[in-house]
């Protein structure tokens, strides 16, 4: 695997140690290595050596000796030749045998070693009871394992069906060739092995096998109305664990509380002048969202987003770069539902306004290159800057950020614990109901495609680096160029080196983990585990405990009770693939 991410796994009962049997034994096989390798009998290495080449030199003259003594007998000294063989078989327990590397091989006196003069092969067989050495023959399940090692290295390339792939198209294309995949195009008329859907599950409808990238009913589960009730419902059960998501209101079925609420806060403090920002429910790329003071502010026009919103506090203290604000666009790929499986990439994108950050006032509510990090805003800007630099410009790297910020003191293994801890608990939160949709769109028992998901992540570092979740993308851009005027009107998309970077690792990594050649068979207590990097440093840093994970794992429907932590045991920790490093985080026994 790569560095790009890091897995998570989301437990629903208590993990069985079941894996500390295979360690065992190859620990146990590793010690024997060594210890027949080093045995007492020999004091020197070297010495063993020489007095078994002497040994070697001694037997070849015998066996030529014997070989010409048998030409001239005939085929009645085979007896002889017999009680020779059966005088070596009782020599001690043990032979020692000398290959053509020089080395000692230990070895039962009821099999025998040949070695193949001139290529440093070994033969072995066994001693039948008139003592003829008779060559072990190759069983049929050795057979059937060499010629499956054959075609797993001969295995036709995956196939990916990138018909539907729209804007993520070009950072496809180049994750594709990359793993020497093969790519279609235009689809074809046999099944895919992955099917990569621009927006929905059902760009196409006629898929009965094979994996898609689109989980059903993800693109209503993360409209901002949908995602705002999800959390809220856990806010309301465990308001300590998920205070990373602003307070907010629907509208417009909550305007009424929304205007009692802030008149008897404003009236019991008269100095409080709150902010709060207004998301269209359906909106995208920053379109619509607008800042107010008071709810009489709320700008009731027609339009197809005016009647369905959330409103949320303005978080007026963000942690600024640069005298920037600046927010986290993680990727986050939710492998499964069932067990539910994430993994969280460890390189994401920071995203900057244009112009220096004052905090919200009557004047400058307007400026929307100061308060709206979003990208199609501040790209509009002309204090907008590409780089081709990953630390430097108005959109660079997330490592980039934390390098800058470890370089002032701060605990960013602390930080990205806490962004983990709130990745994992928004997705427990929207869980019971994708499942809902997962199973009315593909009953269990019906032919159909699994799926999985990349979803972005819009995370906020307040001024003391608390995150705070602004909102979850089903469809993130994955675009690896932008536009830029070459000339008076005339544009152009040219090559991003931040987006490729971030993003062709992303997808890369993705394919890489639905590889249907590494899918296996449903574990029955799936782990759960997540990790801030490779460093074993970060044990007991994360705010994620087993306890807390355990109150935040299930959102209860109507009538039900909530979910004791008792009930659900979990566990958090990190296991690694490729090149993922384990990092546990906090453990309690």
């Amino acid at each position: 695997m790569s560095d790009h991410y890091v897995k998570v796994k989301v437990q629903l009962e208590q993990m069985k140690s079941a894996d500390g049997g295979g360690e065992t034994e190859a620990a146990t096989e590793e010690e024997a290595a060594r210890s027949s390798s080093s045995s007492p009998g020999s004091a020197s290495p070297v010495a063993a050596t020489v007095g078994g080449r002497r040994a070697a030199v001694r037997t070849s003259v015998a066996n030529r000796r014997r070989s010409q003594s048998r030409a001239k007998k005939g085929a009645h000294d085979n007896n002889t030749c017999s009680s020779s063989i059966k005088q070596e078989a009782s020599s001690p327990a043990q032979e020692t045998v000398e290959t053509s590397a020089g080395k000692m091989i230990n070895r039962n006196s009821s099999e025998r070693m040949l070695q193949i003069r001139g290529t440093g092969k070994v033969l072995q067989g066994k001693t039948e009871t008139n003592g003829v050495v008779v060559p072990n023959r190759r069983s049929k399940d050795q057979h059937t394992k060499d010629d499956g090692n054959k075609l797993t290295k001969k295995r036709k390339p995956v196939t990916v069906d990138t018909s539907k792939a729209k804007t993520s198209l070009e950072a496809l294309k180049v994750s594709i060739r990359q793993l020497k995949w093969k790519e279609f195009p235009v689809g074809r008329r046999l099944a895919c092995d992955i099917y990569w859907h621009g927006v929905s599950f059902h760009d196409n409808e006629n898929i009965v096998s094979g994996q898609v990238n689109k989980f059903p009913g993800m693109i209503e589960m993360l409209r901002k109305i949908n995602l705002s009730r999800a959390v809220r419902t856990m806010q309301e059960l465990f308001p300590e664990e998920y205070n990373f998501y602003p307070r907010s209101w629907i509208l417009p079925d909550e305007y009424q509380l929304f205007a009692t609420q802030i008149r008897l806060a404003k009236d019991s403090d008269s100095s409080l002048k709150p902010t709060f920002i207004v998301k269209p429910d359906g909106g995208s790329q920053g379109d619509g969202i607008y800042l107010i003071r008071d709810p009489s502010d709320l700008r009731m026009i027609s339009g197809a987003h005016s009647k369905h919103a959330v409103v949320q506090e303005y978080i007026h203290k963000p942690l600024l770069i640069d005298k920037l604000k600046f927010d986290i666009r993680l990727y986050v790929l939710v492998k499964s539902l069932q067990p539910l499986e994430i993994y969280i990439a460890k390189e994401g994108l920071s995203r900057f306004c244009t112009e220096p950050y004052q905090e919200p006032s009557q004047k400058n509510l307007d400026q929307v290159y100061m308060h709206l990090t979003n990208y199609s805003l501040n790209v509009q800007s002309g204090n907008f800057v590409h780089s081709d630099s990953t630390n430097t410009g108005s959109k660079r790297t997330f490592s980039s950020i934390l390098y800058r910020l470890a370089s002032k003191g701060v605990d960013i293994k602390k930080v990205w614990s806490d962004i983990i801890s709130l990745v994992i608990k928004t997705v427990i939160a929207l869980e019971p109901e994708l499942k809902v949709y997962y199973q009315a769109d593909i009953p269990p028992g019906k032919p159909g495609p699994t799926c999985f998901q990349i979803l972005g992540f819009d995370i906020l570092l307040m001024k003391n680096l608390k995150p705070v979740l602004l909102e979850v993308n089903a469809n993130p851009s994955m675009r690896i160029e932008h536009e830029q005027e070459v000339s008076p009107g005339v544009f152009e998309y040219v090559p991003s080196p931040v987006d490729e970077e971030v993003k062709v690792g992303v997808i890369r990594d993705t394919l890489r983990l639905v590889d249907p050649a590494l899918r296996k068979p449903p574990h029955p207590t799936p782990v759960c585990s997540t990790g801030p990097g490779n460093d074993p440093q970060a044990r007991g840093q994360s705010s994620v405990t087993r306890g807390q994970i355990a109150r935040t794992q299930r959102s209860p429907g109507p009538g039900s009770e909530a979910p004791c932590p008792s009930d659900r045991d979990q566990t958090v920790g990190q296991t690694g693939t490729g090149h993922l490093n384990p990092a546990w985080l906090n453990r309690p026994s």
